[in-house]
């Protein structure tokens, strides 16, 4: 049998938070269950997790906050942002913030377990044996390590970036379309997954500005090239 996933929840609705907690555990994960954003920070750096969920909406420190804390000191670890928010801009923002998932209040408990074992199987994939390290121009990628290297310096990737800069490499000077990229990473092609994959993209622009020769390019409608020019 394997080993237990370990989640760490913050969600300050306490009935919803008990049985969603009870459930997580019923199938097999170890949940850590924080009801107050004031002390979730605090909580996280005193254990070992493989994914966060956050309620956005939480009392003294709201869950786009706390995600961010996180990321300044866990770059990959996988975040799912749960809110009763549907607005475009809350969730893009999340997207910004390294969100691997986003999902809206109420939703199926089947649903959220789909979404979960699709993250941790993708944060997961990415330190398989069969990952190797490629040049691109200045810069070493290393999908094993989810990071970027240019001399020195080194970009830490969230497991969605390193999963999409990896495509991107196996479809280099080709076109990656949107459909294969969000099926494969994002689980389905819609159009919130859809403005996720634009944001993601932009970020893998700005890791990689230092070298001119490497583009990614939009192509409307259709996907995106990843090209780079020999000097």
């Amino acid at each position: 049998m394997s080993p237990k996933k370990s989640l760490f929840f913050v969600e300050d609705d306490l009935s919803f938070g008990a049985v969603l907690k009870s459930y997580l555990e019923i199938c097999n994960f170890s949940v850590t269950w924080m009801d107050d954003g004031k002390h979730a920070f605090s909580a996280f750096k005193e254990g070992t997790f493989d994914l966060c969920l956050l309620d956005v909406m939480l009392p003294h420190v709201d869950g786009f906050s706390i995600g961010r804390d996180i990321r300044s000191i866990n770059p990959v670890i996988p975040i799912i942002y749960l809110t009763a928010k549907s607005m475009k801009e809350d969730i893009v923002t999340g997207y910004r913030l390294g969100a691997d998932d986003y999902i809206i209040k109420p939703f199926d408990t089947d649903v959220l377990l789909y979404k979960i074992a699709v993250v941790l199987r993708r944060s997961e994939g990415a330190a398989t044996t069969e990952d190797q390290s490629v040049q691109l121009g200045k810069y070493c990628f290393d999908p094993k390590l989810r990071e970027i290297k240019l001399g020195s310096v080194r970009q830490l990737l969230s497991p969605k970036e390193s999963a999409l800069l990896k495509l991107l490499c196996e479809h280099k000077n080709e076109l990656l379309s949107r459909e294969t990229a969000l099926k494969q990473i994002w689980g389905e092609d819609g159009y919130f997954t859809t403005r996720s994959m634009d944001v993601f993209i932009t970020r893998l622009r700005k890791y990689l500005r230092e070298d001119p020769s490497i583009e990614i390019r939009n192509i409307h409608g259709s996907g995106f090239i990843m090209t780079e020019t020999k000097g």
